[in-house]
């Protein structure tokens, strides 16, 4: 038989741990990490019938998530506006001003990009270290740049190569880089973006 000194100090130590898994039976779950969603281009971040429809689906499936789905412009109509035509490195300094100052993302956040939104929160990643964002998934994004005229009708039709030297000739001219966002994306925003970061 166990000697009463020994008893007490069995239930001393013991005491912290029946103490945690009692407050822990009446402590509030944790709550998830918030996510942060960027849409494509000629989307926005409300439209119901995409982005505002996801945002609306994470809520329900998971509850209490935080989702910031991300404007860039005042409203609906610029944030699509923007999608096609402002400057990439300018929106991805908005969305580091966004993030920065949001106090549900201080801690860190969960990331998912749709198309060119993928490729933008990867900048994200690699230019703005606060808050920290802990993954990245990247729906549709072309990290590895875009390559000539989708669908143009066989490989060797005279039409479809003009086209594809026209785009060649044109696509990384200073003035279509600084005019179209399309341009600028694939061209100089992959180039500064090492594949292995993410």
């Amino acid at each position: 038989m166990a000697s009463p000194g020994y008893r007490r100090l069995l239930a001393a130590a013991l005491l912290p741990w029946c103490c945690a898994a009692w407050a822990l039976g009446h402590l509030d779950p944790p709550s998830p990490p918030p996510l942060v969603i960027w849409h494509g281009m000629g989307d926005s971040c409300c439209n119901p019938m995409s982005m505002g429809s996801i945002k609306k689906m994470v809520e329900k499936e998971i509850p209490g998530i935080y989702v910031l789905s991300l404007e860039i412009g005042k409203n609906m109509v610029e944030d699509v506006e923007n999608s096609f035509f402002l400057n990439v490195n300018l929106q991805v300094g908005m969305a580091c001003q966004i993030l920065e100052k949001d106090p549900k993302l201080q801690h860190g956040y969960n990331a998912i990009g749709f198309s060119q939104g993928g490729q933008f929160l990867r900048a994200v990643a690699q230019r703005c270290p606060t808050p920290p964002m802990m993954t990245l998934i990247s729906v549709g994004g072309q990290h590895q740049g875009v390559f000539g005229l989708p669908r143009c009708p066989g490989e060797s039709s005279h039409i479809c190569d003009f086209i594809r030297k026209s785009l060649n000739a044109g696509a990384y001219s200073k003035v279509v880089q600084e005019r179209t966002l399309e341009a600028e994306a694939t061209g100089s925003l992959s180039s500064r973006l090492p594949c292995s970061t993410l």
